[in-house]
């Protein structure tokens, strides 16, 4: 098994394993806020990093039958929400691909605002930092 690497991501604000502090998405993927979880409030997010899914299996739900894969944090292997893999409900088919994060297992810290007032580093297309070299 090798060396696993961890992303860090930049946002308004950032989501967060609440166990472990481990980044999980910005605030700028979360698609609706008003999903339910087994744990109360959750959000369907566009896409996430540093987690890993679990087996897909068939789950009935609020809104009909769906297969689905528990996500995990990549860190600390807190159970974080779901995977929508596929919904037999054709109404539902806009979930397949995107995760459930739920309120209670997640925190949601704002960007940090360390730098005082010095300039912020730009992110350049690779094409443009080859250029100049």
């Amino acid at each position: 098994m090798g060396r696993t690497f961890r992303i860090y991501l930049a946002g308004e604000a950032v989501l967060t394993c609440k166990q472990c502090g481990n980044h999980l998405a910005v605030t700028e993927g979360i698609m609706s806020r008003q999903f339910t979880g087994q744990h109360g409030r959750a959000f369907l997010v566009q896409q996430v990093v540093n987690t890993y899914t679990g087996d897909a299996e068939d789950r009935e739900m609020r809104t009909g039958r769906h297969t689905v894969r528990d996500v995990y944090c990549r860190v600390c292997h807190s159970t974080l929400g779901w995977k929508y893999d596929f919904a037999f409900e054709h109404d539902q088919k806009y979930k397949e691909g995107k995760y459930i994060l739920e309120r209670e297992m997640i925190a949601e810290k704002p960007e940090s605002k360390r730098d005082h007032g010095r300039p912020r580093i730009e992110e350049l297309p690779v094409r443009e930092l080859l250029a100049r070299v």
